[in-house]
């Protein structure tokens, strides 16, 4: 059997946790600053996990991720 490829884009995205999650940098922040509120800005900082639903689509991209 052929093995099965990550996807590229998913592999440059996210990160797993050692507990098996799905770490994604915080969405909203690329541009357009000056209309968002500090408490967004300060709040979208890091990185945040993803839900279980998304979290199961990622896994889905990146089989070999552990």
């Amino acid at each position: 059997m052929p093995k099965m490829k990550t996807k590229s884009g998913a592999k440059k995205r996210f990160k797993m946790t050692a507990s098996g999650r799905v770490k994604a940098g915080q969405a909203g922040k690329r541009h357009g600053m000056i209309k968002r509120s500090t408490k967004f800005i300060r709040t979208a900082r890091g990185t945040t996990i993803l839900c279980k639903a998304d979290e199961n689509i990622v896994k889905k991209y990146m089989p070999y991720a552990r």
